[in-house]
């Protein structure tokens, strides 16, 4: 499945390592350090104005202006979906 993550990007859901609010950045060394490497190696998409949360996949680190609350609602859904058994084949006119 995969979700949108804001500022029209869209990724495969599974694809996704971590959503870290993006006020927690600068509480952590290793956080730091993580996106002044991705920076160098040119793996960030999206602007870091106004941005609410990162989400971390193995390749990028992507911006998003979504918060971490939306995006967590936003894959729990698609992880709901996915569960649902397809009863279409089932319906006869």
């Amino acid at each position: 499945m995969f979700i949108h993550i804001g500022n029209a990007n869209v990724i495969r859901s599974q694809d996704i390592i971590a959503i870290i609010d993006y006020h927690l950045i600068a509480s952590s060394v290793i956080m730091d350090e993580m996106i002044k490497r991705a920076f160098k190696e040119k793996n960030i998409i999206g602007p870091a104005v106004k941005a609410k949360s990162l989400v971390i996949t193995k390749d990028m680190i992507y911006y998003t202006t979504i918060s971490v609350a939306t995006l967590q609602k936003r894959a729990n859904m698609i992880s709901t979906i996915s569960k649902l058994e397809d009863y279409s084949d089932q319906i006869t006119p």
